[in-house]
């Protein structure tokens, strides 16, 4: 099984280009995703995932995504290569998206951009946005 579930802040706008066979919508974005756990004495780390989404949800992306906004997306790892004019082979993997969701509430979207930039901008990609927070307590659970 190849499923892939992500969530992070583009590290930019997505970028729209069409297919030269029969004019497909393609966008293209990167994911800063933070990892899990943080080593004592470190910064928090991220992994910047490439990410393309075909058709109707790359016009989504394309549309409503912006840099700095918190997302997820759901889809495939895919991996391809090619010859460039040199005859030198490069090699890429990236996310293919199939479903793509806002991730961030409406107070962090407002703010997001800006603080996204600052830090950015001035630190380590790993002080963007906040990881799921796990408690062990059932008091909350309804059953």
């Amino acid at each position: 099984m190849n499923k892939v579930i992500l969530m992070g802040r583009l590290t930019r706008d997505p970028e729209v280009r069409y297919t030269q066979t029969n004019n497909t919508l393609v966008a293209s974005f990167s994911l800063a995703v933070n990892r899990r756990f943080v080593r004592q004495g470190e910064e928090r780390q991220a992994d910047f995932i490439n990410v393309v989404a075909w058709s109707k949800t790359g016009e989504f992306c394309s549309k409503y995504f912006k840099k700095g906004q918190q997302v997820g997306v759901i889809g495939r790892i895919q991996t391809r290569n090619w010859d460039d004019d040199q005859g030198t082979k490069h090699y890429v993997t990236e996310v293919v998206a199939e479903e793509a969701y806002f991730a961030d509430s409406k107070r962090e979207a407002e703010a997001g951009n800006a603080t996204f930039e600052n830090a950015f901008g001035t630190t380590t990609p790993g002080n963007m946005g906040s990881d799921f927070e796990v408690t062990s307590s059932t008091d909350d659970l309804p059953f």
